[in-house]
């Protein structure tokens, strides 16, 4: 067997199996035909021994099914997308299929290619996570038969999870002008929304959501209170530079629209003296734990990421891809 490649009757041999048994015990669908455990550990202890891998595509073409299910996200550089790819990968595993995950950064044409890729290897289903075209995505899954959810941000051509995106900016926004203290200058007496991109579904509802509480609590709410910078920390830093001299100080509240922005937010802070930090309520719509370590205090929106996966993943196994509909799960505030 060291002069060629193990086959999956070479294993069944050694292990004195059917090639059936083998086959079960490396898909680890074992249980389910009632293989005996000391069976399936012989079996796998000889795969191991012999370097022994399935060959997915070659399993995929012969029984019309990968075990694939892949995932795409627009980066890993967050607490948020790398821990969504932790519980897609704990929640496909479970269901004894092989997890695949890939960051598309943001770029349109790339969540294309990536998603046409993976359709090559025969990825049973996929996970469409904070796309920018989700749409553009479900026309090529649905073109070669690919079901589908999106997660995080909406399409219209498939069923999409997301966070309800405009009440948890309602809470934080409550929560921050509830902790804040009036100002005696009327420029500095307002809260401001900085971050994210205003094309963006998502940063669309969350200034919706602060826009309305604003209004409510204050009576109306100015265009240059909201500043949909982008996410990148160096422009939030700008910005939160630019905001404080063109106010004279720092605002009442200051909303942040992720944890990206933040890191731009506090290199800001930083240069300032402690004492006017105590003059703004400070929040931010995504989560770190490593926010409560800051010098002063924070609100904090956590996206319900078990949540968003197990409605995924309930909508996969339920196998109902028509509704078309979108489901919205609450985040929670957190204060650190």
């Amino acid at each position: 067997m060291s002069l060629k490649k193990s086959t999956i009757y070479d294993l069944a041999k050694l292990a004195d199996v059917s090639a059936s048994t083998v086959s079960a015990v490396l898909a680890g669908n074992w249980r389910e035909r009632r293989i005996a455990e000391a069976t399936a550990l012989r079996v796998q202890q000889i795969a191991e021994q012999h370097k022994f891998n399935v060959n997915r595509q070659a399993s995929g073409l012969r029984k019309s099914r990968s075990g694939l299910i892949g995932m795409i996200i627009p980066l890993h550089d967050n607490r948020f997308f790398s821990g969504m790819a932790q519980t897609f990968e704990k929640l496909a595993r479970e269901r004894h299929w092989y997890p695949i995950v890939v960051s598309t950064l943001r770029d349109p044409a790339l969540e294309l290619e990536t998603v046409s890729t993976l359709i090559s290897y025969r990825v049973e289903y996929l996970l469409v996570v904070g796309a920018t075209d989700p749409d553009s995505v479900s026309r090529v899954c649905r073109n070669h038969g690919v079901a589908h959810v999106n997660v995080d941000l909406p399409g219209t051509q498939a069923t999409s999870v997301i966070s309800d995106n405009y009440w948890g900016a309602q809470q934080l926004a409550l929560g921050l002008i509830d902790r804040s203290r009036a100002l005696r200058s009327s420029k500095r007496n307002k809260a401001f929304f900085l971050g994210g991109l205003a094309g963006d579904y998502a940063t669309r509802r969350r200034i919706e959501g602060f826009s309305d509480v604003v209004r409510e609590r204050f009576g109306s709410i100015e265009p240059a209170q909201i500043d949909a910078c982008g996410y990148e920390s160096d422009l939030a830093e700008a910005a939160t530079a630019a905001l404080y001299q063109r106010l004279g100080g720092l605002p009442r509240a200051l909303f942040v629209n992720s944890t990206i922005a933040l890191e731009g937010v506090v290199r800001f802070l930083k240069t300032l003296p402690h004492d006017e930090l105590t003059q703004c309520s400070f929040g931010c719509y995504d989560w770190d734990p490593f926010a409560s370590v800051l010098s002063f205090p924070l609100l904090m929106v956590r996206q319900n990421v078990e949540g968003l996966l197990q409605e995924a993943f309930g909508i996969i196994d339920a196998g109902s891809f028509a509704d078309r509909k979108i489901i919205e799960i609450r985040p929670q505030l957190l204060s650190l």
